[in-house]
């Protein structure tokens, strides 16, 4: 639930359209839906402005049916990250205005949030194989309304792919930084731009990559201020983080 709808709700209690006892019937759900395994917070959107994400990581499917047929009762819109084919087609069976972004693993039911501005998200990846994490951000930051950009494939190995690219990262507004092995792409990107530069580290690599934790440390060690890091392969907390600035600034 929403502010629109609890606003809407409270004007139909004073002006006697909707009884008392049937506003609390509405508002019992309110903060949260006991599933026992699971407690669904319907208050997400009134607090934050976005309702809550299912990470799919984790749980059954069954698990995962049971708790979006509950949020889909209250909700227009589900989202469900870290999800596979098996999850999408059982989403759709309950409500076809279902999409599977295969490469994000995002299952998105109900439409994207439209855009609050014509400012770009730039989302920036070393290699390809870094790109599954990177469309998680990408994918995230289009469905909660931003203009999303993509600039992959342009780590150290060859930087010259990055330089050649300069425009991209001057004309955006957010940059999303995506690296697996060192992670020393955002370092770079973080020295040459005056934008916030939101690093996220894959588990991308070789043996003392250790998962991933390389990368984390190099992000978190960057010499070039203006960097914040998220966890490892967390695309969709760098695509929501991306998403709170870029919709706090103003057209100019």
């Amino acid at each position: 639930m929403d502010r629109d709808k609890i606003r809407k709700l409270l004007s139909g209690v004073r002006e006697g359209k909707i009884g008392v006892d049937d506003a609390l019937k509405i508002l019992r759900f309110l903060p949260y839906e006991d599933l026992n395994f699971a407690k669904i917070d319907t208050h997400r959107t009134l607090r934050k402005g976005f309702p809550e994400v299912i990470l799919g990581k984790g749980k059954s499917t069954e698990q995962i049916t049971k708790i979006a047929q509950r949020f889909l009762s209250r909700n227009e819109l589900l989202m469900i990250t870290k999800a596979s084919k098996e999850v999408y087609e059982a989403i759709i069976k309950m409500n076809k205005n279902t999409v599977y972004y295969e490469a994000a693993k995002i299952v998105l039911t109900g439409q994207k949030r439209k855009k609050r501005n014509k400012k770009t998200i730039l989302v920036a990846s070393a290699g390809t194989s870094d790109l599954s994490i990177a469309e998680e951000a990408a994918v995230t930051a289009e469905i909660m309304g931003n203009a999303v950009g993509r600039l992959y494939d342009v780590g150290v190995a060859g930087i010259h792919r990055l330089f050649e690219n300069k425009e991209k990262l001057f004309n955006a507004n957010v940059i999303i930084v995506v690296a697996g092995m060192e992670g020393a792409l955002s370092s770079i990107v973080t020295g040459l731009v005056d934008k916030p530069v939101i690093a996220v580290p894959t588990s991308t690599g070789y043996g003392a990559n250790f998962n991933g934790l390389s990368a984390l440390l190099t992000m978190l060690n960057c010499c070039a201020p203006g960097a914040v890091v998220v966890n490892i392969d967390n695309g969709f907390g760098g695509g929501y983080f991306a998403s709170l600035i870029n919709q706090m600034s103003k057209e100019k």
